[in-house]
């Protein structure tokens, strides 16, 4: 598979997504990400939109933005229920990221696309507000077949991730869940 837009575009437009969202991780997400109000969330990478519906129900006003026009056809369509999310066509590592104000911004099961992990992380940093939460979801290289491997991190890659953040790690459903948020006093984490 492709990283392009258009082979992501395919990918959806063909039936494809990735894995449902998981119990394990939707507790997760209730325990450890509970809106405010009037709490907003970016929902990156955001694929069919299962999670932007899910942080949806939660209480958030969502926008979930994907590059992929396959993948956004299909959230709104599939979606169609979900008053509170804002589907964006956007490229995170590239576009401009105009909105202000996350209380929440998850990347599930895309980071390992992206070239510029860390610049990527610090631009969406850059979007939560004071106590705001951002949360990686990735397959691990350990807990992945080699031919799929290139869709997971190893424990390396998820260390330097955290860098510069306040970082709590757990392990659900053979998957790594970061949960990331900026050190009090600063903007941006350190890097």
């Amino acid at each position: 598979m492709g990283f392009t837009r258009k082979d992501w575009s395919r990918h959806y437009t063909d039936g494809h997504g990735f894995r449902p969202l998981g119990d394990e991780e939707k507790t997760l997400l209730i325990e450890h990400a509970t809106p405010p109000a009037r709490g907003r969330a970016l929902d990156a990478c955001c694929g069919t939109g299962e999670l932007a519906v899910f942080l949806a129900s939660l209480g958030y006003a969502v926008d979930g933005a994907d590059f992929a026009d396959g993948a956004l056809r299909r959230a709104s369509t599939e979606r169609a229920e979900a008053q509170a999310v804002r589907w964006l066509c956007l490229d995170i590592e590239h576009d401009d990221l105009a909105e202000d104000g996350y209380d929440l911004i998850t990347l599930r099961l895309s980071i390992a696309f992206i070239h510029d992990r860390a610049r990527v992380l610090r631009r969406l940093a850059a979007r939560l507000r004071q106590g705001g939460a951002l949360v990686l979801v990735t397959p691990l290289v350990a807990n992945t077949p080699a031919e799929r491997r290139h869709i997971a991190l190893d424990e390396d890659e998820l260390e330097a991730l955290a860098d510069g953040f306040h970082a709590e790690r757990f392990d659900v459903e053979g998957l790594a869940v970061l949960i990331l948020r900026v050190p009090l006093g600063r903007s941006t984490p350190d890097r």
